[in-house]
């Protein structure tokens, strides 16, 4: 079992930062891609930022040159700084991870996809 715990999260005026974290537990092999997503009252989810384990960074237009993505692989731990908060940028934040985990219950590695649960971040003056 892997699990994702974000914190960092909160309420912070026009202009503000805040900083994100996303750190993955379980039996771990391997972490392969991790991302941040948000998702908006009533629209869909959408990704922000991704980050690979070789350190390939990719970056939403919405937010580039405000948010800056970064792991520390040797802690399994996901960051996410943003700064020159908007209002638009009110969402929960999701963090999602790739990961190559053991599986005893089939005694063999498992490949997949897992989600943290959220964290509210609130841009308002």
């Amino acid at each position: 079992q892997v699990q994702l715990v974000e914190s960092g999260g909160g309420l912070v005026q026009p202009g503000g930062s805040l900083r994100l974290s996303c750190a993955a537990s379980g039996r771990i092999f391997s972490v392969n891609v991790m991302g941040w997503y948000r998702q908006a009252p009533g629209k869909q989810r959408e990704l922000v930022a991704s980050a690979s384990s070789g350190g390939t960074t990719n970056y939403a237009e919405s937010v580039k040159g405000r948010f800056t993505i970064s792991r520390d692989n040797a802690k399994n731990t996901l960051y996410l700084q943003m700064n020159s908060l908007k209002p638009e940028d009110t969402a929960v934040y999701y963090c999602n991870a790739d990961v190559t985990s053991w599986d005893p219950s089939r005694g063999a590695r498992l490949r997949d996809s897992y989600w943290g649960q959220g964290t509210q971040v609130t841009v308002s003056s």
